[in-house]
């Protein structure tokens, strides 16, 4: 198994070298390959850049913090210049529980962006990772990371007054996309059971789920269509069953609760407590009918739902693409997240 450190320089995570590897038992091309000793590779496909890359030029502060040294949970937060009492957005990366990084660059320029458009205070999680760590250690890493941050605005230290001076701690949202939205979705639903006893003083006002990646062994519409391989999108139905292979318990299927909300009917949502949704489906996405069953069986529940289609792209499009249209429904979505917040 691979051991992780974190980079005292620049606070990234990255995997010491192995020497020994063997058989080949898990592969996504170009982003994981397990071998069958433990041992975990991960080719640098994107780049992690340091906290102060190109942030100055955003008008937004970015700054990296240690949550948890024995889990090596940090965050990268984002703070908007010259603004208070702003909302609270915790954010999780997407990967399909297995890579990503909040030092990624494609999420670093996404979510400076995004607190600059947003107009809010950005708290980007980085947690543990399957198949070292599965499920459900990014949940208790999401749901530590939300308790660490209850504990700073009760106590409001003084090594934390740079970023907690800035936001209002009854405005707090979860979001994240893909693996990361899924994250948001289990943490809230966690924090719903008792919210009035463990969250209290932050005031969970909403959850954002960005093309949130969700599964079932019974295959939807969308995801027949799309089996092979597309520009479009980021994620294929071969990625997203060997995801859930690494990151599920390995007696588990597809129809696992943490992977498969719906299962038997979604029976226990209406008893679950939770603050207005507001999710975001990408057209062209293999998971476009899953999101859609979700929002649907939320709205049956009594849950406040708000439901934004975007047109003409896949998966991961916001982070990754750089094409006209991609860029088009990025600021979108980033519109849409802006309007969401700032009405709870």
């Amino acid at each position: 198994m691979a051991a992780m450190y974190i980079d005292p320089r620049l606070k990234l995570q990255m995997a010491k070298p192995h020497l020994q590897n063997g058989a080949t038992s898990e592969e996504i091309e170009g982003l994981i390959r397990v071998y069958a000793d433990g041992h975990v590779e991960r080719p640098p496909i994107i780049p992690n850049v340091a906290c102060s890359t190109t942030a100055s030029n955003k008008g937004v502060t970015a700054k990296d913090v240690l949550i948890d040294i024995f889990t090596n949970t940090w965050a990268r937060i984002y703070i908007p210049n010259s603004q208070r009492n702003l909302p609270l957005l915790v954010y999780f990366h997407g990967g399909g529980f297995c890579v990503g990084s909040a030092a990624w660059s494609c999420y670093h320029e996404f979510l400076l962006n995004l607190a600059s458009k947003a107009k809010c205070v950005i708290l980007s999680i980085n947690y543990r990772l399957s198949p070292e760590n599965r499920l459900p250690a990014a949940y208790e890493d999401g749901f530590n990371a939300v308790m660490w941050l209850k504990q700073q605005a009760i106590t409001n230290p003084i090594e934390h007054k740079w970023w907690l001076g800035n936001c209002n701690p009854s405005k707090l949202f979860l979001a994240g996309d893909s693996a990361g939205a899924n994250i948001a979705y289990n943490t809230a639903t966690r924090l719903g059971h008792n919210e009035s006893t463990l969250l209290k003083p932050p005031t969970l006002k909403g959850i954002i789920l960005i093309q949130p990646f969700f599964g079932g062994e019974s295959r939807t519409k969308s995801e027949k269509l799309a089996a092979t391989p597309s520009s479009t999108s980021a994620l294929t139905l071969s990625a997203s069953d060997t995801y859930w292979r690494l990151s599920l318990p390995p007696t588990a299927n597809r129809d696992h609760p943490w992977s498969n909300p719906l299962v038997n009917g979604g029976a226990k949502l209406k008893e679950m407590k939770l603050p207005p949704l507001m999710v975001c489906i990408s057209e062209l996405d293999i998971l476009l009918d899953r999101n859609l069953e979700f929002c649907a069986a939320m709205a049956a529940a009594g849950k406040k739902v708000e439901r934004v289609i975007l047109k003409g792209v896949g998966h991961g499009f916001q982070i990754l693409n750089k094409d006209q249209i991609s860029t088009q429904r990025t600021q979108e979505l980033m519109g849409s997240i802006r309007a969401f917040i700032h009405q709870q």
